[in-house]
């Protein structure tokens, strides 16, 4: 931490402190926290913005992210720490637990905690596999519990207000949406050390979980796990639920029906599992086609900057981190459509002898966790559904592992969203889940 960030830091934590001492003790919800690192610290960052989060317990296997955490904690209290989540869950008086471990102990986790009585703010992708997302959500709601999904653009306004007006109609049909990943790993990418014993300090056991037994690999752990199929899908779930989640609420759908895909290791030389470069493409009804585009071997921008647009009968939308923007097309009495410039002449004449034109639109706002940290800790409290509910994560998270599937076999696959089933390939039913490790079991 920079002498800026531990600064920052110092003053978010000091006001959040004065605002929490002012608070009854029914009014703060007790949180413990399960992975810290990278994105963890992040989350946990979020949390200390609201007054009322009390920093309770912390759980890693690594005993420098827990001594960072409790630092950064310190003005809430101590923490208690522990390497093992199971002993953070059975710790009394916690209100919810925070999960932000690598994606394949994601379901277990939530799981347990719904089980122990504990609400859950869990990092996306919500699952490994489709399976394991449904299974959370039936624990959800068998035990009664609030549950949060990471996709924070759930709770940022303008990007509630970018899908409103889509699902209204704004731009027109909507025939056509694309997502886009893109930056560039070439040559070495994440490298490719050997495979070794684990450090004295990594508990690699612990860390695998239910995933398969595999030798150590400095690559497998820590951020890097992002790259092989044991424990993530890829940018496609990392970044791709993320988008996928806006084009799905913009759409009004929860699920498509059909995927294919192609894409492959292209030209980075690591040891990733994962591809460099892909493209998917779902089908839902009523005419949508709607792509994700991981381009990992070139960093070259898009014109606009965006990171997803939905292009409409009547004008596209682009979306970026940071706000969106409307570009409306005209069409003329002959029927046929041209992109309409932003110059009021232009827009003057157009709107003259074009009556279906639509409003050019720019809007800019935040981007950041704090107001997806605050809708959960309202709704634990309210015991109201969260704006990233758990159906709904499972559902935006579900599209993305479709598309792996699909680029995995290489196939083209119809969906059954009600039987949660591939219709028209038995194999890819198979990709649906894995057996775990023993001792581990999915079970509600």
């Amino acid at each position: 931490m920079t002498r800026r960030e531990f600064a920052a830091t110092s003053a978010v934590a000091a006001s959040a402190l004065s605002y929490s001492r002012i608070l009854g003790a029914n009014d703060r919800v007790s949180l413990g926290f399960i992975g810290l690192g990278n994105r963890g610290d992040q989350v946990l960052a979020a949390f200390l913005e609201h007054g009322d989060s009390e920093i309770t317990a912390l759980c890693d296997l690594r005993q420098d992210y827990l001594d960072f955490a409790a630092k950064r904690a310190a003005s809430r209290g101590a923490c208690v720490a522990y390497q093992d989540y199971r002993k953070l869950l059975e710790h009394k008086d916690l209100n919810a637990v925070v999960i932000s471990t690598p994606d394949h102990w994601h379901a277990l986790m939530t799981i347990d905690a719904c089980r122990a009585g504990h609400d859950v703010y869990v990092e996306k992708p919500l699952s490994l596999t489709v399976v394991e997302g449904r299974k959370m959500v039936e624990a959800v709601r068998k035990y009664n519990r609030v549950c949060q999904v990471g996709t924070q653009r759930r709770s940022l306004p303008w990007c509630k207000e970018a899908a409103e007006r889509v699902r209204a109609g704004g731009i027109g049909h909507v025939s056509v949406a694309d997502c886009f990943n893109i930056k560039n790993e070439w040559s070495a990418g994440i490298g490719k050390p050997p495979n070794s014993a684990p450090p004295p300090d990594v508990d690699y056991e612990m860390w695998l979980g239910p995933a398969p037994q595999t030798p150590y690999n400095p690559n497998r752990t820590l951020y890097k796990f992002r790259w092989f199929w044991h424990y993530s899908g890829g940018q496609v779930t990392n970044w791709g639920v993320h988008l996928m989640d806006m084009v799905q609420w913009s759409l009004g759908k929860d699920a498509p029906k059909a995927v294919v895909a192609m894409g492959g290791k292209y030209a980075v030389d690591d040891n990733r599992e994962v591809p460099d470069t892909a493209r998917l493409l779902w089908e839902y009804e009523g005419g949508t086609l709607a792509g994700f585009n991981q381009y990992n071997a070139n960093g070259a921008p898009l014109s606009r900057g965006q990171e997803l647009e939905l292009r409409g009968t009547q004008g596209t939308l682009y979306l970026k981190s940071s706000g969106f923007e409307i570009v409306p097309d005209a069409v003329n009495e002959h029927g046929w459509f041209r992109r309409t410039p932003l110059d009021r002449e232009t827009e003057r004449k157009w709107r003259a002898d074009n009556k279906t034109l639509i409003e050019p639109v720019r809007v800019e706002g935040p981007s950041g966790t704090e107001p997806h940290t605050r809708n959960f800790l309202d709704c634990v409290k309210s015991r109201e559904r969260c704006n990233a509910d758990v159906e709904i994560g499972h559902r935006s998270t579900t599209a993305p592992l479709l598309g792996n599937i699909a680029l995995r076999l290489r196939a083209y696959l119809e969906w059954d969203a009600h039987a949660e089933r591939f219709t028209n390939n038995k194999e890819a039913n198979h990709y649906l889940h894995y057996e775990y490790r023993k001792p581990w079991k999915l079970e509600v």
